[in-house]
């Protein structure tokens, strides 16, 4: 089994709670996908893309569990990226955790020290 995160502001997993799935953020919907990251990739998904925003939470999600609709594309340097076509139902989410900022204004993502 692999996991993978999703990085969002809180008010809009509190959204997709009460609607019992996640559509996706802005990029997410501009891109016509829901865009995830490995766990060897979330630290530097946070640092380029969400710099400086506080109330950040990271959702943690069972590959497997999302079936057909979950592509794996390369992205940045290659690397391949899971992306998820379609809607996130909540209930597959194993984890929410707070994605606190550190002294320059990047998310934490992870063990923290």
């Amino acid at each position: 089994m692999s996991r993978i995160y999703k990085i969002l502001p809180r008010g809009e997993w509190e959204a997709a709670q009460a609607a019992g799935r996640f559509e996706g953020s802005g990029v997410d919907l501009a891109d016509s996908y829901i865009h995830f990251s490995t766990a060897a990739q979330a630290q530097e998904t946070a640092r380029r893309h969400f710099a400086g925003q506080a109330g950040l939470v990271v959702l943690e999600i069972e590959a497997d569990d999302l079936g057909a609709g979950l592509r794996w594309e390369p992205s940045r340097g290659g690397d391949l990226f899971p992306h998820l076509y379609g809607p996130l139902e909540t209930r597959l989410v194993r984890a929410v955790t707070d994605a606190p900022l550190d002294a320059d204004g990047a998310p934490q993502i992870g063990p923290r020290a």
